[in-house]
């Protein structure tokens, strides 16, 4: 069944800003794609980004959404979730606002395992900021920053994921988006942090200042550093150096979620009777406090000194 896109967006803000060539428009479409054969209700989505060309789709798409601070899109929506964990919620940003700028929030974001999507559109450079060179630039390829080719070393962004302790990472290309939407798919249905590295041609910034060519010449030079994981199984070590293998990387079904672990905290406090449940609830009694030790009532204020004697002179 053919997907009415106009459903998902925000008409009135068309055309798109984006470049000519820019690979952002085959990857919201891939993602319009997998929400739509989710079945999702828009009203129940959620999409937060930072700053850069890629982080513009919360102005474009007709969910709830915000546009918030340069690298600080991932904290923002762990607070979203983690207020709201039934609804659905997504990052939408670049490798330089979500990985370089936005480096540690992304790590911790990995290692808690919230319940949110990142889409990242990894197109070597900060685009829209002016072309400098990221933690992906490759090395020898010019920037803004590095205008005699970077010496930088860069990071495999899903290894760095998987490391952390992502439960789904997978690599996807904008020039293939069939399987692009699949693992954008799979990624939303994941039950915890999904991170989907979306290789994604910048013709401006990068490939200009590369002399790649148009952008379906830069879409090919792309294309050659990428292989499926079928065909690296039959490559060497040496044959995969500077290659980025595509697909569905790690799935950790297993790793409990954020949300979930901490909803399984708050029903263990409230059912329990010891001294600060029963002050958080309202149902202590006389005997409760005059029952209380000095030693337990500093440890309901392991940072203040002052409160619990004030506490304890009021007993």
């Amino acid at each position: 069944m053919a997907v009415n896109y106009a459903n998902y967006l925000r008409m009135e803000k068309m055309p798109l800003y984006w470049c000519p060539g820019c690979g952002d428009g085959i990857v919201l479409r891939a993602y319009i794609e997998a929400i739509d054969e989710l079945g999702w209700d828009k009203n129940d989505c959620a999409m937060v980004s930072g700053i850069g060309c890629a982080a513009r789709v919360t102005g474009y798409v007709d969910f709830h959404t915000l546009h918030t601070l340069h690298g600080r899109a991932i904290p923002t929506a762990v607070g979203v979730k983690m207020s709201h964990p039934d609804k659905h919620v997504f990052v939408f940003g670049g490798d330089g606002d979500i990985v370089h700028i936005g480096g540690n929030h992304f790590l911790h974001a990995c290692r808690r395992n919230v319940d949110i999507t990142v889409v990242l559109i990894n197109n070597w450079i900060y685009g829209m900021t002016g072309g400098q060179h990221s933690c992906t630039t490759p090395s020898s390829a010019k920037a803004s920053t590095a205008p005699r080719g970077s010496y930088e070393p860069t990071i495999d962004v899903c290894q760095t994921a998987i490391g952390a302790g992502a439960s789904f990472v997978a690599r996807g290309f904008a020039g293939d988006p069939i399987h692009l939407k699949k693992y954008i798919k799979e990624g939303l249905a994941h039950h915890g942090f999904s991170l989907i590295d979306v290789f994604s041609p910048c013709p401006v910034n990068f490939g200009r200042r590369n002399k790649l060519g148009d952008p379906v010449k830069l879409m090919e030079f792309m294309k050659n550093t990428l292989v499926s994981q079928a065909k690296a199984k039959r490559m060497s070590e040496e044959e995969l150096e500077g290659k980025f293998v595509t697909g569905i990387l790690h799935v950790d079904d297993k790793k409990p979620e954020l949300t979930d672990s901490y909803k399984e905290l708050v029903n263990k406090s409230q059912d329990s009777s010891d001294y600060w449940a029963k002050y958080v609830k309202g149902t202590l009694t006389d005997k409760d406090k005059y029952s209380i030790t000095r030693e337990e009532l500093k440890g309901l204020y392991p940072y203040d000194v002052e409160t619990p004697l004030k506490e304890w002179k009021k007993i």
